[in-house]
């Protein structure tokens, strides 16, 4: 006889982390062959919570489609005390202008207790997280492909590093590779894990506005530093609509 936390992490190694094939597994109760059990878990060395769990972050509950297993590397205490973790997000492309402004806030909000959350994509992200970690800060690395294997491949060390001083999260198990339609999946955990959200640079129509969405359909604050006015600039459309 399984628990539920056995199925959740078997459903979740069998189908890669793909949420919508397991949750129909459980609605449907498909049934378990024990050695199918067996022989998928015994190759499966990591760590990892899920949605039943005491120790499940009460923040996640409040998520469109709630993650129901996390596989995590690095510090889990990260995840205890939420009050004062901010998502710093933008483009993969960014300006000079851009990456200034993303060390420049980011270390004084750290120097002020602030814990940042982004994605580790290039650009933006891996600018806060850098950041971050140069002012010796917590972070936390939402990332949208397996645990074990971060993407891009260019922030390998980045997430070496975050590893060791932070924390790494995933939905998606072992080495998944990545998928463009997991990337919006995983900005709305970096949404949930966070107070508000700061964009520092991001066009218009950019991946970065679904960040934006996910944490005001759950209440929060947005911030962003504005652009030049003819640029075609997301934050500063952000901030005609209310953004701060």
């Amino acid at each position: 006889m399984f628990n539920a936390r056995d199925v959740l992490l078997y459903f979740s190694l069998k189908f890669d982390g793909d949420y919508d094939r397991i949750l129909e597994a459980i609605k449907n109760k498909v049934k378990i062959d024990e050695n199918e059990y067996l022989s998928t878990i015994s190759l499966f060395k990591g760590q990892f919570i899920t949605i039943v769990d005491l120790d499940y972050p009460e923040q996640f509950k409040r998520i469109y489609r709630p993650p129901l297993v996390i596989y995590y590397k690095g510090d889990i205490r990260l995840l205890s005390d939420l009050s004062k973790a901010i998502a710093i997000v933008g483009t993969r492309k960014p300006s000079e202008y851009g990456e200034m402004m993303t060390y420049t806030i980011t270390r004084e909000l750290v120097k002020h207790g602030f814990l940042v959350v982004s994605g580790m994509a290039k650009g933006i992200d891996a600018c806060a997280h850098e950041a971050t970690l140069l002012e010796k800060g917590k972070t936390i690395a939402v990332l949208g492909s397996g645990i074990e294997n971060p993407y891009p491949a260019q922030n390998k060390e980045l997430y070496q590093k975050i590893v060791e001083a932070g924390l790494v999260l995933s939905e998606y198990p072992h080495h998944t590779k990545p998928n463009k339609a997991n990337f919006p999946e995983r900005n709305r955990i970096v949404a949930g894990l966070s107070r508000g959200v700061l964009v520092t640079e991001a066009k218009i129509h950019s991946g970065t506005l679904i960040t934006v969405g996910a944490r005001l359909a759950m209440g929060g604050d947005i911030f962003c530093v504005p652009s030049r006015a003819l640029e075609d600039s997301g934050t500063n459309r952000l901030i005609k609509d209310g953004a701060y």
